[in-house]
């Protein structure tokens, strides 16, 4: 049986269950994920569409962009929650929105090309200037 995790707003109007099968993740560092988040970079996990659902707050989400790529976000409070990509098929689902740990971790900077230049990357993670291709669940 599949753990499903939850993940909410910082309000809490919209709330979302999502299997714990993340194919990969990542810390994107360009400057729409920095504009998005407020922050220097986005960690997210990326995941078939299909495996996350929202749980409550369906008419509380505002989206930016179309049916075959979005960002998602709280109407209420603004948070990210996620992010529709790769022609719809997958979601990057914005980690510091999951309310459970998932299993998995970031493995790679992407984008650092365009990072913060006021911010200074400290650990240990490959770092690349832009996509790093994986395989099938690229990120």
């Amino acid at each position: 049986m599949t753990r499903r995790l939850t993940g909410k707003c910082f309000c809490g109007t919209v709330q979302y269950e999502v299997a714990d099968e993340f194919v990969y993740a990542a810390i994107c560092h360009c400057s729409n994920c920095r504009r998005t988040t407020g922050s220097a970079f986005k960690p997210f996990a990326g995941i078939e569409r299909e495996k996350l659902a929202l749980a409550e707050g369906h008419h509380g989400l505002i989206h930016f962009g179309d049916g075959s790529g979005h960002d998602a976000h709280c109407s209420r409070c603004g948070s990210l929650l996620y992010s529709l990509v790769r022609d719809g098929a997958y979601v990057h689902v914005a980690m510091g929105t999951l309310v459970d740990d998932p299993t998995i971790r970031p493995t790679a900077h992407i984008f650092v090309g365009s990072k913060a230049p006021w911010f200074t990357i400290a650990d240990d993670l490959p770092q690349y200037e832009g996509h790093v291709i994986a395989g099938p669940g690229e990120v």
